[in-house]
């Protein structure tokens, strides 16, 4: 499994290194794969200018790495975000979260002017809905949004024990048909108490790059 991680993350680079200079601020995802990433970027870090993280484990591997790590706020964009996923539908949808990072995914991914998804073959679905639906809630409100989601169809799982950067708490949603996924990311936000969810419709990649 690390081979193929290497592997696609080497592609990213592949992908990314002409159009790095000295003011490329990069947009940087969550996980194991964008690990492998990291680690590869680290020997292009003197190329780009440095990196806004979707989450406090990416920024400490990246400060790590002699990567210097900026905040949205102080960026006026984002030339590339680089992220993988748990589920890529053939449209390029995403089910994302399983590591409970997914809402500052989703911003870090809408400030980027491409979106590249690095994944192995096994994250190739024909249909999103196998992996769990992650659903960050705020605290006082997750048997609330729980039970509007049992109206919809879904079975939700309080992720027992985990909290998010942003000091939330997050639902995992079974058996929910995900067959409209921008009808169901914009449904599932406006339940009230509802963070972000983990279906990427409206900020999906532009570019999912795969692992030989």
């Amino acid at each position: 499994m690390s081979t193929a991680k290497i592997s696609v993350a080497k592609k990213a680079i592949n992908h990314i290194e002409k159009n790095l200079s000295k003011n490329t601020i990069l947009g940087i995802g969550t996980g194991s794969t964008v690990n492998f990433f990291i680690e590869e970027l680290a020997n292009y870090k003197n190329l780009f200018l440095g990196a806004v993280s979707s989450s406090e484990a990416s920024s400490n591997l990246l400060k790590d790495k002699g990567i210097e790590v900026f905040s949205l706020n102080d960026v006026n964009g984002l030339e590339f975000y680089i992220d993988g996923a748990d589920e890529v539908s053939p449209e390029n949808f995403l089910i994302k979260g399983g590591g409970g990072a997914h809402t500052r995914e989703k911003i870090v991914a809408s400030a980027s002017k491409e979106f590249i998804c690095i994944v192995d073959q096994s994250k190739l679905v024909q249909k999103l809905g196998a992996f769990p639906l992650p659903i960050e809630v705020i605290p006082e409100s997750r048997s609330l949004v729980a039970r509007k989601i049992v109206t919809m169809g879904g079975n939700p799982i309080y992720r027992n024990g985990f909290i998010t950067d942003q000091g939330n708490q997050i639902l995992d949603v079974e058996g929910i048909d995900i067959s409209e996924p921008e009808k169901l990311e914009a449904a599932i936000n406006n339940i009230p108490g509802v963070v972000d969810n983990g279906i990427f419709a409206f900020n999906k990649p532009e570019i999912v790059l795969v692992s030989d």
